[in-house]
């Protein structure tokens, strides 16, 4: 897994609002002796899709429902705007949250559906047409105004219960896992839809989700959390390509903890050795297995790090190969281009810029 790089440079966060929206300062949350949050603290700017990404129980979804107004933090605050958000009740939040199972009435039709939060607010049956039918539109589900959801795809309930969001007009939304019932081809289609949405709408989104590809695909900048903390936030590509911890480098994309010992600028591990500017001692460094090529695929770069490599195993994925690779006694994974069985010891090479040090 790698950002597309076919496509053009581009940094999502220049093309999206730099005032900020969404303020969490200092946030805990505690149940009962259990510290399900530490000390949370995030900006999200008004216009930015926002990926809260982490394993079950890293405190995600508990993070979302304290914005909801569904969970109170047991410490620090919550601002929208620059007011206290967290202080009030759900129902006076300018925030709508569409859930994993998007919790449907099945009784009621799609149209029904869509205006039901309405007519609870009190919104004037005049204004609840057209404000359902815009939101229809919005989500292209208005030839199935009069369907029953019970009646539709997993895809198009899907697009039902964005609508019953999006007719609240909310500020910022709230996506828990929306996408993670449907099948993998429609749950890709739905990823386009779902990023071509939020761009024509401006609207905040911040999306909670365990699939790191999910998160790559969608976010313009990821938060990525491990036991209740943040282990680091940035773009896709600026945590892919220079993951701050061990952790980070693990669970965005597959890499190689490569762990050297520096001296006078040189880290060495076995067989290999680069220059660095990491400070003398035990130095611990994420190594992509695309970063490592074989010497033949073409020309290698004056200062590339060049070593010979037995292969292990080697595993067909369509356009390329991946290799495990037995160096100095230690395995590497590695990719490359697609070109038949091999097999013995070759040559490879990397660049000591795609060796980055990580923190343990």
């Amino acid at each position: 897994m790698t950002p597309d790089d076919s496509r053009p440079e581009h940094d999502p966060a220049a093309s999206i609002s730099k005032e900020t929206l969404l303020e969490i300062r200092q946030v805990s949350k505690c149940f009962g002796s259990r510290e399900v949050l530490k000390g949370i603290s995030l900006e999200i700017a008004a216009g930015e899709f926002l990926t809260l990404l982490g394993e079950s129980g890293s405190g995600k979804t508990t993070l979302l429902r304290l914005i909801a107004g569904f969970e109170q933090p047991s410490s620090g605050e919550i601002r929208m705007a620059g007011e206290r958000l967290d202080t009030l009740p759900p129902y006076k939040r300018r925030v709508n949250t569409v859930f994993q199972n998007y919790a449907l009435f099945p009784h009621l039709s799609v149209r029904e559906n869509v205006s039901y939060g309405l007519q609870v607010s009190g919104v004037a049956k005049t204004e609840i047409s057209g404000r359902a039918s815009d939101a229809l539109r919005m989500v292209k589900m208005e030839e199935y105004a009069a369907s029953r959801t019970t009646k539709l795809s997993g895809g198009q309930q899907q697009r039902v219960a964005l609508a019953r969001a999006l007719v609240n007009r909310p500020k910022l939304l709230l996506l828990d896992e929306p996408l993670s019932a449907l099948d993998a081809n429609l749950r890709k289609q739905m990823q386009v839809e779902l990023k071509t949405l939020q761009r024509e709408l401006g609207i905040t989104f911040l999306f909670v989700t365990h699939d790191q590809e999910e998160a790559m695909a969608l976010s313009d900048r990821i938060a990525l959390l491990k036991d209740g903390a943040l282990e680091q936030v940035g773009s896709p590509r600026e945590i892919y390509a220079h993951p701050a911890t061990s952790y980070a480098a693990q669970f965005i994309g597959q890499t190689n903890l490569v762990r050297t010992d520096v001296r006078g600028g040189i880290a060495r591990c076995g067989s290999l050795q680069w220059g660095t500017t990491s400070s003398d001692g035990n130095v611990l460094f994420s190594l992509r297995p695309e970063a490592i090529h074989r010497v033949a695929d073409g020309r290698v770069p004056t200062d590339a790090v060049r070593f010979h490599g037995l292969i292990r195993q080697q595993i067909f994925s369509g356009s390329s190969e991946q290799l495990e690779l037995e160096v100095s006694g230690a395995l590497l994974k590695a990719r490359v281009p697609a070109q038949g069985p091999l097999a013995g010891a070759h040559e490879f090479w990397f660049s000591p810029s795609d060796a980055v040090a990580v923190l343990e």
